[in-house]
């Protein structure tokens, strides 16, 4: 196994890599064409000109040129989608920046293993090539084009071409190869979020990253609405991601795309699916090289593994949006390490900002003025918190896993400081924010290592006298199973 890793891991990075190329800059005087920047709405506005019925278009027509400029390369995928056809020409509905932008998105580059990605309106980072393959098997099983083949071995078509065949070689490969090496992740950041151009890994690549794990997740998720019936593409994925960054709007359905995917395929069914594609592969050149001396049982114990790493990671426990996504200055001073796991997490409410964010931009925004107001009124060396919780869906990284936070005086070092953005005194958070802490962020933590397994949750007002985190909030966490209730009466602001 170790030498059809070596020898396979090249193929796979080059299979499964749908890269954006740097744009350089050289010496000549000719005129660039002006290029979108890599997000969401940009790839909306490309479909929005494909899919024109007055320009011959169609909702089947991104899909095709998706494939055309090598979305579906993979053994797998192209045993579900067929084979590629020949690169195409710039349609006459693209601007040569729209075309540019696309065909850098989607063009294959071995020598990196990110895929081409977009930053949609919730934040978080999508790889196009899953989520086009997604989406052409949805219009296909749904009666648009060619109908899907049956595969032999069977396996659901719509989870081979979006996560089931990245999954199990990803996880064969590591199963015997390097020690060190990775089957999921990293993240990374955009070097601007108003006008996004390049997206960097914040670690050593995996054959799936977490952009290529999101857009998978979004592909099957569309996938299986379109096949029940045809939509205008753009039109889906408008209504799914929300529009435009700083929207105001309210919470997209994208941001819930974790309970969506749970919801369609359980760990025993991506379990299954695995084991599934895989078997298919052994049919499959050059696949079946790799699985040549993969035993059955072998391949039971990949898709397991598998299944209940990628279902940890990216289904059952929350995002988490990075300092740098959410445009965090730099720490000052010399932070301090913490020792977990700890045993305790202190609950607050921000009290300023007052109001819920709903949205990335907005949060986002207020993790700014937050982290503002903590270094430069408080003189504190970073936001306090440990990490902070949008009514967006999304945790906010504050100090971390990793560091000392400045949220509960006198017990820093011994809990995370966890940080709900509101006032809570006469209300409560809705309850999808109630439960993305309770039911998601706390055990995850503890599987994760983090805090220890008997942990204790306390408010913030059970160690210090304030009201925090109010009212409502503290009157809420006190059914929550964690929850210690402090033998000291300290008193209120």
């Amino acid at each position: 196994m170790s030498a059809h890793s070596g020898r396979m891991f090249p193929w796979l990075l080059l299979a499964l890599s749908v890269c954006a190329h740097p744009r350089g800059r050289g010496t000549s005087l000719a005129v660039s064409p002006v290029v979108p920047p890599r997000h969401m709405d940009s790839v909306l506005d490309i479909l929005d000109a494909l899919e024109s019925p007055a320009r011959g278009g169609s909702p089947g027509t991104a899909a095709a040129l998706g494939r055309g400029l090598g979305v579906c390369s993979t053994p797998g995928c192209r045993a579900v989608l067929g084979e590629p056809p020949g690169h195409p020409g710039r349609p006459p509905a693209l601007t040569p920046g729209q075309w540019q932008l696309l065909t850098e998105l989607l063009r294959h580059d071995p020598a990196t293993p990110e895929l081409g990605a977009v930053l949609a309106p919730d934040g978080s980072t999508v790889a196009l090539g899953p989520l086009l393959a997604g989406i052409e098997a949805g219009l296909r099983s749904g009666g648009f084009g060619r109908p899907l083949p049956t595969l032999n071995p069977p396996a659901d078509p719509l989870l081979a071409v979006t996560i089931t065949e990245a999954l199990g070689t990803s996880f064969l490969l590591v199963q015997g190869g390097d020690n060190n090496a990775t089957a999921l992740g990293p993240g990374g950041c955009w070097d601007d979020v108003e006008n996004p151009q390049n997206y960097t890994l914040r670690g050593p690549p995996s054959p799936v990253p977490d952009p290529v794990a999101i857009g998978a997740m979004d592909g099957a998720v569309l996938g299986a609405q379109l096949a029940r019936g045809p939509l205008s593409v753009a039109e889906l994925l408008r209504g799914y991601y929300g529009t435009r960054n700083g929207s105001e709007v309210g919470r997209p359905p994208s941001s819930y795309r974790r309970r969506a995917f749970r919801a369609l395929v359980g760990q025993g069914q991506l379990e299954k699916e695995v084991a599934a594609v895989l078997e298919l592969l052994r049919t499959l050149s050059p696949t079946s090289e790799l699985l040549r001396d993969v035993g059955t049982q072998e391949v039971v114990a990949v898709a397991r593994r598998a299944a209940r790493e990628f279902s940890e990671r990216y289904v059952e426990c929350p995002a988490i949006v990075p300092r740098c996504l959410w445009g965090a200055r730099p720490y000052r001073g010399s932070p301090a390490l913490l020792q977990p796991p700890l045993g305790s997490v202190f609950l607050h409410h921000t009290l300023e900002p007052s109001q819920p964010c709903r949205t990335f931009g907005a949060c986002a925004r207020d993790m700014r003025n937050m982290q503002r107001f903590h270094q430069d009124t408080r003189g504190w060396d970073d936001i306090g918190y440990s990490f902070v919780v949008g009514s967006d869906g999304y945790l906010y990284e504050g100090r971390g896993w990793h560091w000392v936070g400045a949220h509960t005086k006198g017990y820093n070092t011994q809990g995370f400081g966890v940080g709900i953005i509101g006032n809570f005194t006469g209300t409560l958070p809705d309850p999808d924010t109630l439960a993305l802490v309770r039911d998601e962020l706390l055990p995850c933590a503890v599987r994760s290592g983090h805090i220890r397994p008997g942990f204790t949750l306390r408010g913030h007002r059970q160690l210090v006298r304030t009201d925090c985190p109010g009212n409502a909030l503290f009157q809420e966490i006190q059914s929550w199973p964690s929850f210690q209730g402090t033998p000291v009466a300290l008193g209120l602001r």
